[in-house]
């Protein structure tokens, strides 16, 4: 579906990015637009991959001006730009409202003005039961998403790709792991007991391929992933290193939950199983008050949640084989330096 096709990836100089660029630069598309505010970022990828294919858009998702030329003629958004750490958005939460919601509102309409075929909205698990200013402003991005999907003057097929946490993302706690034990500090664990969905940068461009090419106007697609507790994750990482250096349990940061959760109990009841995915269909009903009200939707919720904390977990020798396929880890088993 994408021969030939022009792709625009906001926030485009990222992990998810470079993942894209990695994955779609072997194949027969047409262009690749990365659309982002970091020009130094965007000068690097450009040194990196070197490739006729790639065309680069300096500006930020909160500037529709800049959005509507990155847009022209483009086929399929991946929309990743956002602010995506628990603790910054906690002391920032305007900012991620500007970038998270609104840059969102931003790229919908430009998608939308452009005739762009199909958009898939990258969201994260914070926005279940958000309880920090990072998750409620993920599932607000959701909600626009969703309201927009229903609008009906336009063709552009809207989802969301709502994955897991990935896995030595920019933030994440496995890179710093691995720089406390290069560094032969103490490994800081907020809570042992803590657990997250487990999931590679590739798994996560998976999901936004297999929402591009399935998914319906206002669907939105999880994974079916398995997690690990924080305790096991740094056993792993200690165990791939061989490293004995201790762990200081410091508490959870701000906004933190101790467990994530995919799909809620009522989305869990309506989701279809497509084989290592979940889907849940958008509610298409309007808001005709009496016709609502009188046609109910009327499910089972018995099968309860889908969340972090009964899943799948990973043992120390499962999380380790995951690790294996983070570059991070190979670099650092190597005997060099990570910095990233």
């Amino acid at each position: 579906m994408f021969r030939g096709k022009t792709l625009l990836v906001t926030g485009g100089t990222g992990s998810f990015g470079n993942a894209v660029l990695r994955r779609f630069l072997q194949t027969d598309i047409g262009e690749i637009r990365i659309f982002s505010r970091d020009e130094k970022k965007q000068d690097e990828m450009r040194k990196h991959f070197v490739n006729p294919k790639i065309r680069f858009f300096i500006g930020d998702v909160r500037d529709p001006s800049g959005l509507q030329d990155a847009m022209r003629g483009v086929d399929f958004v991946f929309h990743a730009a956002a602010l995506k750490q628990v603790p910054s958005c906690e002391f920032f939460p305007i900012e991620a409202f500007k970038t998270n919601c609104l840059g969102t509102e931003n790229v919908l309409n430009a998608a939308i003005s452009a005739n762009v075929k199909r958009l898939v909205v990258l969201s994260t698990d914070n926005a279940v039961y958000p309880v920090s200013a990072l998750g409620i402003s993920n599932a607000m991005m959701e909600k626009l998403a969703l309201a927009k999907s229903r609008m009906p003057d336009h063709e552009t097929v809207i989802c969301c790709a709502r994955p897991g946490t990935v896995m030595a993302s920019r933030g994440s706690v496995i890179p710093l792991f691995i720089r406390q034990i290069q560094e032969g500090l103490t490994i800081t664990v907020t809570d042992p007991e803590m657990t997250r969905f487990m999931m590679t940068v590739d798994e996560a461009v998976n999901l936004v391929v297999h929402a591009f090419q399935y998914g319906s106007s206002g669907d939105i697609f999880v994974p079916q992933a398995r997690s690990c507790t924080i305790g096991v994750l740094a056993e792993a990482v200690q165990a791939l290193l061989d490293s004995d250096i201790p762990v200081e349990i410091i508490g959870a940061r701000h906004g933190e939950k101790r467990h994530e959760t995919l799909l809620t109990t009522e989305e869990m009841a309506v989701a279809e199983d497509q084989g290592g995915y979940y889907c849940v269909p958008v509610d298409n009903r309007d808001l005709t008050y009496s016709a609502f009200l009188g046609t109910g939707r009327k499910i089972s919720l018995s099968g309860g949640e889908y969340s972090s904390n009964n899943a799948s977990l990973l043992d120390v020798d499962g999380m380790c084989e995951r690790l294996m396929q983070l570059e991070c880890i190979r670099v650092a088993m190597s005997g060099l330096k990570v910095t990233g």
